[in-house]
């Protein structure tokens, strides 16, 4: 697909992406300065203070359809990584519907370290927008069900996969909304939530995460 848009496409060793990530965009963009064009940097998940921007107006899109359902308050639960589906959420959600509470499922990373990349973005994010505030206590992670780590599902992930796409016609990802989605559905199997009266799952794609664990799902299902 970056082929047949026209990307150029650089590939990073994985220790180097890990330890040295910043420092290669910053090259990259340099160059491309010095070439006379005007690079817009892009982080992992495009999350940052203009990345969430996406899911504050997918807030106010959520806010309107629960609305029309009749629908105060919710719990919204969504897979977290890079953080900024969590942000942009939680933000948006304050401002629109702070009776609701936005709650990030974990799929790498614990929840001190969600506690403060949501906030980093968010104070970044009032630098475009000065009016935008949310309370630290509004942001909320589970990190119970990250598993063996990130991009790794166990078979249980795999099997609430399948039962939701056989169920539903519904595709969760192993990667993300799998383990966002089987960590919900543990949560409430040990009775939390119990005064919640609507709960809504946000899924945020991911269906080619599905092919690379086709040997799993082949275990797990059979």
């Amino acid at each position: 697909m970056d082929v047949l848009f026209g990307a150029a496409v650089t590939p990073v060793a994985p220790k180097d992406y890990i330890a040295n990530l910043d420092n290669i965009l910053a090259s990259v963009a340099d160059e491309h300065r010095q070439r006379g064009y005007k690079p817009l940097v892009i982080p992992t998940g495009g999350s940052n203070g203009l990345g969430i921007w996406g899911y504050i107006a997918a807030a106010e899109e959520l806010t309107e359809d629960m609305a029309r359902a009749g629908i105060a308050r919710a719990l919204i639960v969504c897979a977290t990584g890079s953080g900024g589906t969590q942000a942009g959420l939680t933000a948006g959600l304050a401002l629109m519907a702070p009776d609701s509470v936005v709650l990030g499922v974990a799929v790498c990373d614990d929840q001190a370290y969600f506690q403060h990349k949501v906030m980093a973005d968010l104070e970044e994010a009032r630098a475009f927008w000065p009016d935008l505030s949310c309370a630290p206590e509004r942001i909320h992670t589970n990190d119970a069900y990250i598993g063996a780590g990130y991009g790794l599902a166990g078979a249980e992930v795999y099997q609430t996969i399948h039962q939701l796409a056989s169920l539903e016609g519904i595709v969760l990802d192993p990667v993300y909304t799998g383990k966002a989605f089987h960590g919900l559905l543990s949560e409430l199997a040990l009775g939390r939530y119990p005064d919640v009266a609507d709960i809504i799952f946000v899924h945020t794609g991911g269906i080619f995460g599905v092919f690379p664990h086709e040997q799993g799902f082949r275990d797990a299902i059979s």
